[in-house]
């Protein structure tokens, strides 16, 4: 007993010496990547802050003056700060909406027992692979005056009795840029949801079967209380990413016709670069932060509610 003990005591010194060696060799390897998300994250956004609190008219302005909130406050009282935000609003409320819709259907069918499933999932992926600027120059093709396939396919079936400019009315702009929008991010949903459907027992469906519940019942009672968190994490992902949408605009619209697709990420970028007013660009970034923060709070509450419902 007493040699156990005299080498017990030996060792523990070693063991201790080993695991703050390891702590200092963990440590030194995560410096690189610390400093990877300051330089890339931390860094931009602090300067962001530090610029919309001054008068930053030019990229090589000699005077900046300090105006402290200033630039906060003009953009709050900018009539077109809050037409680009509404329009964003908009933009993100349906183009998720389609999403979540047309997600949770593909994703049923694609859980269900099919010949060479693999397949369909791998041709489903497909939209969300093209890159965005691919995708809204095919869908700009869709809907163009004079060739476009929508034109062709409504003249033919009696629907419209000439040729239309899609994408010269702001609201049908918008409408179509959500839809071109939600064809490519439909199936990332559809995934996410699908992950959900396969993670579900399916001593749980056979059980409904027992009770001879129909399949809206089944659903509405089996299936829809499993994916709440499976949709909750959709939505705060898309809602994020809807909201500061930019790269389909930019590509399909340019923000037109009349401002009618401006979201407020096109807007800070008009405000930004067009207009080269920094400070005011730099302060709606920061207030476009904040609101994604915010909704990204709501959401978050909303799953851990969900999941404790659930417990």
């Amino acid at each position: 007993m007493v040699s156990i003990a005299t080498v017990t005591s030996k060792t523990k010194p070693a063991v201790r010496r080993r695991g703050e060696r390891q702590g200092r060799l963990a440590f030194w390897l995560l410096v690189p990547a610390a400093l990877a998300v300051f330089g890339v994250i931390l860094y931009p956004l602090l300067r962001t802050v530090f610029i919309s609190l001054f008068e930053v008219q030019s990229a090589v302005a000699i005077e900046t003056p300090f105006v402290g909130l200033a630039n906060y406050v003009q953009a709050l009282t900018d009539g077109g700060f809050w037409s680009a935000m509404g329009r964003t609003t908009y933009f993100t409320i349906v183009s998720t909406g389609l999403e979540l819709i047309f997600g949770l259907a593909v994703a049923w069918l694609l859980n269900a027992k099919l010949r060479m499933r693999w397949l369909f999932r791998a041709l489903v992926v497909l939209p969300w692979a093209i890159p965005t600027i691919v995708n809204a120059a095919l869908w700009k093709g869709i809907y163009n005056s004079q060739y476009g396939a929508l034109n062709a396919v409504l003249s033919q079936l009696g629907i419209i009795d000439s040729y239309q400019v899609w994408l010269a009315d702001p609201f049908t702009a918008l409408n179509l840029v959500i839809v071109a929008d939600a064809w490519k991010t439909t199936p990332l949903v559809a995934f996410f949801l699908l992950a959900g459907l396969t993670a579900i027992p399916n001593e749980l469906y056979e059980a409904s079967r027992m009770d001879r519940a129909g399949w809206f019942r089944t659903f509405f009672s089996v299936t829809l209380p499993l994916l709440v968190p499976s949709i909750a994490l959709v939505l705060v992902l898309r809602t994020v990413e809807a909201f500061k949408v930019f790269d389909i605009i930019y590509a399909m619209t340019r923000g037109g016709p009349a401002n009618g697709t401006q979201t407020i990420s096109y807007f800070t970028y008009v405000t930004a670069f067009s207009e080269q007013n920094y400070g005011l660009g730099s302060a709606i970034s920061v207030i476009i932060v904040l609101a994604i923060l915010a909704l990204s709070a709501i959401y978050l509450r909303m799953l851990r509610r969900s999941e404790m419902s659930l417990l």
